[in-house]
């Protein structure tokens, strides 16, 4: 981690709402997209024995909105909501936009009771061991902006793009 992390924030109430009224299962189809893209081929073969029929469920709580999945030994499948998941990790959206860039510890948001696990303990350990052992940027969400993607595919074509803004230039964070 390189900067310090930014002072926690929670999406509005009104926002959380809105989103809450949305139907679960479409979040998860594009949240398992994202997964198989990017992690997927990544994971340990153990890593992948261990999570095969598991139920894992991703709640971001000031959203309101819940992403629910399984491992199918090749992929990970979206499913609908769970009851009981095996694991469930919960956290506010900041939060895993910080973890994902890498600029927050998971361990720091254990302690601080902002990153919450609950289930199969062993299971939530593994899960974040295997994380923290992947290779960066894959989990930055930078490295997936369009322009950072066209940068890598088409480079000829990014430089005629205009400076991003500077708000988002924070939030992707900065590449040359």
């Amino acid at each position: 981690m390189t900067a310090p992390p930014p002072a926690p924030f929670t999406l509005p109430t009104p926002v959380g709402a809105l989103l809450a009224r949305l139907p679960a299962y479409p979040g998860s189809v594009l949240l398992v997209s994202a997964i198989n893209l990017a992690l997927a081929r990544q994971l340990p073969d153990d890593v992948k024995v261990l999570l095969r029929g598991k139920r894992i469920s991703i709640r971001v709580r000031d959203a309101r909105v819940g992403f629910d999945f399984t491992w199918s030994g090749q992929r990970f499948v979206p499913s609908r909501p769970y009851t009981q998941a095996d694991l469930t990790i919960s956290a506010n959206a900041q939060d895993f936009v910080l973890l994902a860039q890498r600029r927050q510890d998971p361990d720091t948001l254990f302690f601080n009771r902002r990153l919450v696990m609950e289930g199969d303990t062993e299971l939530g350990l593994v899960v974040k061991n295997a994380l923290d052992a992947l290779e960066l940027p894959v989990l930055d969400p930078g490295f997936w902006s369009p322009r950072a993607v066209l940068q890598r595919k088409a480079p000829h074509l990014a430089r005629q793009l205009p400076p991003l803004p500077p708000a988002l230039r924070a939030l992707f964070g900065h590449r040359p």
